[in-house]
């Protein structure tokens, strides 16, 4: 049901930038703004009306549609952010300066709420100031993106592991170390893809090393998984370089496709009788 209501909201803000995007000219400016910043304005109401007196601790929402409304309020700034910049170009295409600024204001939302959809928000919106973004992705011989994504992951890391010894909502830790993770791992892919020395390598099977302790100790599968996919994935691309044979590209992942996948499973389900 979280997922159905969370995806209605995605939805509705899909429709939203669509009409926007598709009839500004004919239903003007004025109109657009007016009407966008009045959803925020309602969303936004809504939630600090309604909100329970704030606390470091893990905090529940005081009903069942609170968090569907900050997610719909915080979506909604972004949509109509993105249509004063196309627009009237406030800042002359300055989008750094857009991103920290959604930044800052989600972690506030996403602290004052207790809201971890808004805390990826958040991050995300901090990964576009680190100059993280999808378009970019497949430039993997920029290394200068890389050490970027690198450099993201550890204050990503970093500072969740800083705000958890603080007491500021703890519980956020997971949220950040997940993210922190697989930016990191990404990155050290890129280095291994581009053949660039087996010190991308060693970091791979170290990051590896790491997310797998890590997630046996915490007993936590999401990162046992994260080593034993992105180790896959990394390992696979260098035993398969030199090998031109289509049939025996197909029956390596076969083979190791399935070994992979029942080792997951049985491992995810020992996680599960653990529990």
């Amino acid at each position: 049901m979280n997922v159905l209501l969370y995806a209605g909201v995605l939805a509705f803000i899909g429709g939203l930038g669509w009409t926007v995007n598709t009839w500004s000219q004919q239903i003007g400016d004025i109109l657009i703004l007016a009407v966008l910043s009045a959803i925020l304005t309602a969303c936004l109401w809504y939630c600090f009306s309604r909100a329970t007196p704030w606390s470091s601790a893990e905090t529940k929402s005081p009903n069942l549609i609170f968090d569907y409304v900050l997610y719909l309020g915080c979506l909604t700034w972004s949509v109509e952010l993105a249509y004063l910049e196309n627009r009237f170009h406030l800042l002359s295409g300055k989008w750094d300066d857009y991103a920290v600024a959604t930044a800052v204001l989600f972690f506030f939302l996403a602290y004052r709420f207790d809201n971890r959809f808004v805390l990826s928000l958040a991050l995300s919106s901090l990964a576009g100031w680190f100059g993280l973004t999808m378009s970019r992705w497949p430039s993997l011989q920029d290394s200068t993106y890389r050490e970027s994504a690198l450099l993201y992951g550890l204050v990503v890391g970093a500072s969740g592991a800083f705000l958890r010894h603080r007491g500021w909502k703890p519980h956020f830790f997971d949220t950040y170390l997940n993210i922190a993770t697989n930016v990191l791992f990404w990155a050290v892919l890129s280095g291994v893809f581009q053949r660039e020395g087996d010190g991308w390598l060693f970091a791979l099977l170290l990051a590896c090393g790491a997310a797998l302790v890590w997630g046996l100790t915490r007993r936590q599968f999401a990162f046992v998984a994260y080593a034993a996919v992105y180790g896959y994935i990394g390992v696979s691309s260098i035993l398969l370089r030199n090998l031109d044979s289509g049939s025996a590209i197909l029956m390596y992942f076969v083979v190791t496709g399935i070994a992979m996948l029942t080792t997951l499973v049985v491992i995810a389900r020992r996680f599960g009788r653990d529990a």
